[in-house]
């Protein structure tokens, strides 16, 4: 019978630590980095979105203004 308890004893150790060690997995598993590059690079991709349709936007409005300026001056001088 004592055989039979330490056998059992043994087996429930052995149970809860394999128990332990895939709990230590999931863990690692949950507060992994992988796909941070892919989450930082889409920012990066947005950010770079919005400066590029704002500078486009104010290009657009300096060359708007310039051709009237041209347009006036031309105007005036007679053509």
């Amino acid at each position: 019978m004592k055989a039979v308890t330490q056998m059992m004893n043994d087996n429930a150790l052995r149970l809860i630590t394999a128990l332990m060690i895939a709990k230590d997995n999931l863990v690692e598993r949950a507060y992994d980095d992988r796909g941070e590059g892919v989450i930082s690079m889409a920012l990066a991709i947005l950010i770079v979105a919005f400066l590029g349709v704002a500078a486009w936007l104010a290009f657009k409005g300096i060359l708007d203004d310039s051709a009237d300026n041209v347009k006036t001056q031309v105007n005036q001088i007679g053509g």
